[in-house]
């Protein structure tokens, strides 16, 4: 998918988008990395083209630092052995808004694009290889994961967009 077509977003919705991912470019900019800012803007996109877009009310400060906090869920930003990593609390401040406003808005966005944990979709691209759900496929009934399974599973599994990648190609 194309950065254009990931970054569509109606035109009604084009400056509040605009304005919450230039506090989000700035802050992964400064604290995380360019796949932070990336994915930052592949979600504010996607809330930005839902109906009704929960971006429409609130304050854009809050939305970037729901959508940072969020993304930080799926990707462990908050443990120590990570690389980046920050606190949520250090989130919170960098965003001026309080503990309790931040997690609720990370709550939200979570709610409603389904994040959870190691979700594949919100994965950075860098971790992508160590997440094992990017790889757990069904074939027959049971739970495989798919770099061990024969090529031609591989290969439908792609085709299905159940994977990322071809596990093979990517290594070379």
């Amino acid at each position: 998918m194309s950065q254009q077509s990931v970054e569509r977003v109606p035109k009604q919705m084009q400056a509040k988008f605009e304005e919450i991912v230039s506090l989000t470019d700035t802050f992964c900019q400064k604290h995380l990395n360019e796949e932070y800012a990336q994915l930052c803007r592949k979600l504010a996109a996607a809330l930005s083209r839902k109906r009704p877009s929960p971006l429409a009310k609130g304050k854009v400060n809050t939305w970037a630092c729901g959508i940072v906090h969020a993304l930080g869920m799926v990707n462990f930003l908050f443990d120590p052995s990570q690389t980046p990593h920050m606190s949520a609390s250090e989130i919170y401040q960098q965003f001026g808004v309080s503990q309790s406003t931040g997690s609720a808005k990370s709550k939200q966005v979570r709610d409603a694009m389904d994040m959870y944990q190691m979700d594949p979709k919100w994965c950075v691209p860098s971790n992508i290889d160590k997440n094992p759900l990017a790889w757990m496929v069904s074939i027959n009934g049971l739970i495989v994961d798919v770099r061990n399974a024969p090529r031609e599973f591989q290969q439908e599994a792609f085709r299905q967009g159940l994977i990322p990648y071809l596990p093979e190609d990517e290594q070379k």
